[in-house]
């Protein structure tokens, strides 16, 4: 099954950013990691996500989700697929 590509964008020492990748992994759900100051700068985040405040920010397919609570919430749910989670 093709779950679309799951992006997070994280910061170094980020307890939600840790739990947004626990949660992905333990759902099964591969996802990209990127790091802040690694793979990216702030302001390159905010060029392509203006309205993320928070870190982590979790992408799918393109489409910022949101941070760590909304994730949880799209979890919770019981999406088994970008489909579900992205409400289509």
């Amino acid at each position: 099954m093709n779950l679309g590509h799951v992006v997070v964008w994280s910061k170094p020492d980020c307890p939600f950013c840790l739990k947004s990748k626990t949660a992905l992994r333990n759902a099964n759900i591969p996802f990209e990691e990127k790091m802040l100051d690694v793979d990216f700068t702030r302001e390159q985040l905010l060029e392509q996500f203006p309205h993320a405040k928070s870190f982590p920010v979790v992408v799918v397919d393109g489409f910022h989700i949101g941070g760590y609570t909304q994730l949880q919430q799209k979890l919770n749910e019981g999406f088994n697929n970008t489909q579900k989670l992205l409400n289509e």
